[in-house]
């Protein structure tokens, strides 16, 4: 399992997929906002691994939440 450094400087932090149950490693970010809670620059973050990517993407999608795409690499 890939690690990065935690916002908070407490230590690493495992990047696990988002969708329930899965232990996967993450291979893309989801970057997304609701425009009712969040203002237009705010970017919440859901990581994904292969074979969750497209779900979790139409679950963002179908409600307008979904902004931006990016490989773990790039956040």
């Amino acid at each position: 399992m890939s690690t990065f450094a935690s916002p908070d400087g407490d230590g690493p932090v495992e990047r696990v997929c988002s969708a329930k149950g899965c232990r996967e490693e993450a291979a893309w970010g989801l970057l997304w906002n609701n425009p009712k809670l969040h203002t237009e620059d705010r970017r919440k973050t859901w990581l994904a691994c292969d074979a969750h990517r497209a779900h979790l993407e139409s679950f963002l999608g179908t409600r307008s939440f979904l902004r931006e795409v990016v490989p773990v690499s790039a956040l």
